[in-house]
């Protein structure tokens, strides 16, 4: 998900000024009308890597055990990103082959130039069209991705069109309302400023809620679908380690920092200081981030 390139100039420590995106609301998100938007949200891996793809990392470990991935044959990593599930599958096995698909050519040689591994292969590809041929993988998992996705039944359609028969599909996306603590903080305050910007916050993006990954896979008539939350633990050196991430224009909270006025960002950054740190000393922090996961078994054709 991608591309034109955003740039971005940190111009001081807790401080920066960035070219504004577009303005994409949940609704929009929801609908599939704001896929330009979205695109523009995620426009640059290295800044997507400080911001979530770090976070990503710790997840994909956890999505992997979820999914029964196991040692020998393929899976295809939905989304793939800078590479945090497609390098978690090769970590945890030894002989699996892994493809990672995304859209964002920037993405894909991001990803490609941190594998050295002749088991993993990136390329570009749309989650709605995929170009691989039925029944070719034993697995299809998508990380943190199909909330962000035009048409998420499509999407899963093609994931399920491409597993083989008894293999899995599985999801795991962020519980945006509740249990992902760095962005439940952030849209707290950021609304808290600004109630008109209630349109915005991420907990009422699609298929965060718990349920809704798992009804989607029902609907998409796997068999023997199951759901579970996942948690990891965020650590922060600093506060500006949390606040600086959201100054790069990446994801829709980064897309809302990047929009704001100068004073706006000040006012934002006091908040969240004051609500991390009590106007106490900075100091390292820990925060817990929930995602719902979801997986299904193919039926036989």
């Amino acid at each position: 998900m991608q591309v034109p390139r955003l740039v971005v100039f940190v111009v001081a420590v807790g401080s920066c000024v960035a070219k504004p995106n577009a303005a994409v609301t949940v609704d929009e998100v929801k609908s599939g009308n704001g896929a330009d938007g979205e695109r523009q949200m995620f426009s640059r891996a290295d800044a997507y890597e400080r911001f979530m793809g770090r976070w990503s990392r710790k997840l994909a470990p956890e999505l992997v055990e979820y999914s029964e991935v196991n040692d020998g044959g393929a899976v295809l990593d939905v989304g793939s990103g800078t590479g945090a599930l497609a390098f978690a599958v090769r970590d945890a096995t030894t002989t699996t082959r892994v493809l990672g698909i995304d859209l964002s050519p920037e993405y894909v040689t991001y990803a490609s130039s941190k594998n050295s591994d002749a088991r993993v292969r990136f390329e570009v590809g749309d989650a709605q069209a995929l170009g691989q041929p039925d029944a070719s993988f034993d697995r299809a998992i998508s990380l943190l991705v199909l909330n962000f996705v035009p048409d998420p039944r499509r999407a899963v359609a093609e994931m399920i069109r491409v597993t083989k028969p008894g293999g899995i599909v599985s999801s795991a996306v962020w519980d945006y309302a509740a249990g992902m603590e760095m962005l439940r903080v952030f849209w707290d305050e950021a609304t808290a400023l600004d109630p008109a910007m209630a349109r915005r916050d991420e907990k009422e993006m699609p298929l965060c809620k718990q349920g809704e990954l798992a009804a989607l896979f029902r609907d998409a008539k796997l068999d023997a679908v199951s759901e579970t939350a996942l948690v990891v633990d965020l650590q922060f050196s600093s506060f500006d380690d949390y606040w600086e991430p959201f100054c790069l224009g990446q994801g829709p909270a980064g897309a809302y920092v990047a929009g704001l006025s100068p004073e706006r960002k000040r006012a934002l950054r006091e908040r969240l200081r004051t609500r991390l740190l009590s106007n106490g000393r900075d100091r390292a922090m820990t925060m817990s981030a929930r995602a719902w996961a979801a997986k299904g078994t193919v039926p036989p054709r």
